[in-house]
């Protein structure tokens, strides 16, 4: 049985990964002309993708890769002197396994355990989709396949293709963000730096073991269609209006805009579908239930709906009109949580008065300062997200579907 993936990011390989652990053939076609690797940004996994991510046999590799931050020096704008807060309490108030990495080094390891077993091809992307399985493609010739996944982000070609405007709704959550390859900064070694001010938030990052660092910028104040997506010029103009007169640190780091090897910009939107699937296709990650990038453990979510995905699959034995279902009502509840999740971790994370930034840094402090479960009760009673992702049971992985491969 041969199934279609669109998308070599993180969802694409992990179910590339379960599929042919399964028994099926896979194809992942990626529109990026090569794997990327200029370190992308920091992603989470939190306790799903780590178990998931252990019974994949990389963990090891992961944890190896993790980007070491371990501190964070929050400063308020207006105040006398910085809040310190210990990252490891603060993520062990959300979930009790968890790893920092960026997001490059775990498309890579991801993808290295399908190496051998999956066709993948780059440069290339679907551009029509037919009832009967045969998909046209920008550059290849026509295929023909069973099944085909859209793993490809937040604004998915296969969800463009497969679903009418009607059913692919998106929400703004009031905010943008952008990230930025800066010059390493010698104060960020094992540190996240940050400054906050109303209605905006900057931290700079690097992972122990790349040359650069990381810029992350979250905003609000910013109309969804201020600018087109690939308008980069007016993009970090906007970011530089948006942060003027923070910190004058801050002041330098959009000054290095002009010259970042690496630069995304996006707003944060959230995907409301009541349905995944259609047909013979299907959406996992943020092609079809993003939470909102930056803010909602978008990559957890990935790494699960794409175990659940495969695991479906396997159980139906490839029957689609029953796997698709059940994959949907699995994913459901995580779902719902991690869009709750992020519109609360948006409105700290950005705060919209002095009062919240002067919050966010005291509340940062007093819950890396407490016992975990003490941190966890009152992350849940700030913030209505303490211990999403522990309440979320990763089943044990499906046997092989009873078909042979090919």
């Amino acid at each position: 049985m041969r199934i279609l993936v669109s998308g070599a990011g993180v969802a694409g390989p992990v179910l590339a990964h379960w599929l042919i652990r399964y028994g099926f053939e896979v194809t992942v076609v990626e529109r990026a002309p090569a794997p990327r690797r200029t370190g992308g940004h920091a992603v989470d996994l939190f306790r799903p993708a780590v178990d998931i991510s252990e019974h994949m046999g990389v963990l090891d590799l992961i944890e190896e890769r993790a980007t070491g931050t371990t501190r964070m020096t929050v400063h308020p704008e207006g105040a006398r002197g910085p809040v310190r807060a210990d990252l490891s309490h603060l993520f062990g108030a959300v979930s009790r396994r968890h790893v920092e990495i960026m997001r490059d080094d775990l498309t890579e390891i991801y993808r290295a355990t399908t190496r051998d077993d999956v066709e993948y091809v780059f440069d290339d992307s679907v551009t029509a989709l037919s009832p009967d399985g045969e998909v046209r493609f920008e550059k290849g010739a026509p295929r023909r396949f069973d099944l085909v996944v859209g793993a490809d982000g937040l604004h998915s070609v296969v969800r463009r293709l497969a679903f009418d405007a009607s059913a692919r709704r998106t929400e703004f959550i009031g905010a943008h963000f952008a990230v930025a390859s800066l010059p390493d900064d010698p104060g960020v070694d094992g540190e996240l730096l940050m400054h906050v001010g109303v209605g905006r938030t900057v931290g700079m990052y690097r992972a122990r073991h790349l040359p650069d660092a990381r810029a992350l910028f979250l905003f609000r104040g910013l109309d969804p269609d201020a600018c087109g997506p690939h308008d980069v010029p007016r993009q970090k103009e906007l970011l530089r209006e948006a942060f003027a007169g923070l910190h004058p640190r801050v002041d330098g780091w959009l000054d290095a805009l002009d010259s970042t090897p690496a630069f995304y910009f996006d707003a944060i939107s959230q995907l409301r579908m009541d349905t995944w699937s259609r047909g013979r296709v299907t959406l996992v990650g943020d092609a079809g239930y993003s939470p909102g990038p930056a803010v909602g453990g978008s990559t957890t979510l990935a790494v699960l709906g794409a175990y659940v995905l495969a695991g479906e699959l396997a159980r139906a034995d490839g029957d689609h009109e029953r796997a698709f279902p059940a994959y949907e009502r699995i994913m459901a509840e995580p779902v719902r949580g991690s869009r709750a999740s992020a519109l609360s971790a948006a409105k700290t994370l950005v705060p919209a008065s002095r009062a919240g930034v002067r919050g966010l840094a005291r509340g940062a402090r007093l819950i890396s300062s407490l016992p975990p479960r003490p941190a966890r009760a009152l992350l849940r009673l700030t913030t209505g997200s303490g211990r999403l992702w522990d309440r979320v049971a990763v089943a044990a992985p499906a046997a092989p579907a009873r078909f042979a491969r090919g």
